[in-house]
């Protein structure tokens, strides 16, 4: 508790004392060293941000435990290097993929074995294939015309008049002079690359970094920044489900109770939500509203669709990956060796890690594999081992909160005091 919210009981139990006291002798506490804490057998590392994107610590947990060990005042490797030295006894040490605490805790526990973060390999995996996918939006968007013209031919032969456009509102008018601004900025940064300027240079010039630069010279336009849509759980019965709207069943409870049927495990909410939502298109077909159109999803979305399993997409998305990945081979071949990496650090079967990491390595992820090997040991480890990250990301949300009811009061040595005290 805080300061004021102990001193209140403590009235109560003829113990009177103020809570700026209370706060003094818990900082003393977290000062003393009277009894040190055993080091843990297996050990979890991660940051925490004291102020997001200035000031970090780090936070030690007892993985068998889910305890906090320690917390440290900063992430640098050397301060945990030295708390390592300090601690003898660590055998088993599960950390993110951040080099600097790989290269420290070989220092300070020499024989402990590294444990990489199976989710931190997961993501890292997501954004090599969205890296690969970004060097391939040529083929998108050529994939993109081709369900468009697919469905053009699929359409009504004579559409009825489009209504007058509705007038934006005023968050996407907003919207829309950004993404105008964004765009010239895009042109002036093309026109200064084709010039032959470095992408440094032009960094420097217009006051942006060097990745975003390059990654925008990649895209070949101005980021759009439009929300990626989620793969919901519907998409595998949507067939069912539309079959059934179009045989005249527009009950949602109905189609939930049948969908349950079928194995469907969501709440009656979700086939009631779309329900409606299929109401509103038929309502806006029947008035003459112009049709949708397919359209290429943005970078991350991209790269969902090519991990999707094909069960779980649409007709639609399913027939833009099909074409997408014969038009270019290469990223067929990467999709699939990625899609092969993913069951094995999901432990979902497949052939091994160094088989894995040997048949990425013959496709366009050579990069990535290539990082992956210089912490091969971790990653290994990682599948041989059950330890995460997991629950020190779930005591770094606990020191969170402890951290905001402090109001301002959250001096390091009393946040330690707290945590420790409450672990």
């Amino acid at each position: 508790m805080g300061g004021e919210a102990g001193a209140r009981p403590a009235r109560r139990l003829a113990m009177p004392t103020s809570g700026d006291t209370l706060l003094r002798m818990a900082c003393a506490t977290g000062k003393s060293d009277e009894v040190p804490r055993p080091a843990p057998r297996v050990l979890g590392v991660d940051d925490w941000a004291w102020r997001r994107g200035h000031r970090h610590g780090t936070a030690l947990v007892g993985l068998e435990r889910n305890v906090v060990v320690d917390l440290l005042q900063d992430r640098q490797a050397e301060t945990l290097a030295t708390w390592l030295r300090q601690h003898p006894g660590v055998e088993v040490v599960a950390r993110d993929r951040a080099g600097a605490y790989a290269d420290r805790i070989r220092h300070g526990a020499p024989a402990a074995r590294q444990v990489a973060d199976r989710w931190s390999l997961l993501r890292n995996l997501g954004d090599a294939v969205q890296s690969l996918a970004d060097r391939h939006g040529a083929a998108a968007r050529r994939a993109t015309r081709h369900v468009v013209s697919g469905q053009a031919k699929i359409a009504t032969a004579t559409p009825d008049p489009s209504p007058a456009p509705r007038p934006l509102s005023r968050a996407e008018q907003v919207s829309q002079a950004s993404l105008l601004r964004r765009q010239a900025r895009y042109e002036e940064v093309a026109k200064l690359h084709d010039e032959g300027m470095s992408l440094r240079r032009i960094a420097g010039l217009l006051g942006a970094e060097r990745k975003t630069v390059r990654s925008w010279l990649r895209l070949g336009h101005a980021p759009l920044w439009r929300k990626p849509k989620r793969i919901g759980m519907l998409n595998a019965h949507m067939p069912f489900l539309e079959r059934r709207w179009t045989m005249g069943c527009h009950n949602a409870a109905q189609l939930w109770r049948e969908l349950v049927a079928l194995g469907f495990s969501d709440r009656p909410t979700t086939v009631r939500a779309w329900a409606t939502g299929r109401r509103q298109v038929s309502k806006s077909a029947s008035a003459g509203s112009a049709r949708l159109v397919w359209q290429l999803p943005a970078r991350r979305g991209l790269a969902r669709l090519l991990m999707a399993d094909t069960h779980a997409l649409g007709e639609t998305e399913r027939a833009f990956v099909m074409q997408l990945l014969t038009d270019a081979p290469d990223l067929a071949k990467a999709v699939a060796a990625a899609k092969n990496h993913r069951r094995v650090l999901r432990r979902d079967g497949g052939e091994g890690h160094e088989a894995a990491l040997a048949t990425a390595e013959r496709t366009s992820l050579a990069g990535f594999v290539s990082g992956l090997r210089r912490d091969a040991d971790a990653g290994q480890a990682a599948l041989d081992l059950p330890w995460t990250t997991s629950p020190v990301e779930g005591q770094i949300n606990r020191l969170k909160m402890i951290k905001r009811t402090m109001y301002g009061r959250a001096g390091f040595v009393l946040l330690r005091a707290r945590v420790l005290h409450a672990a």
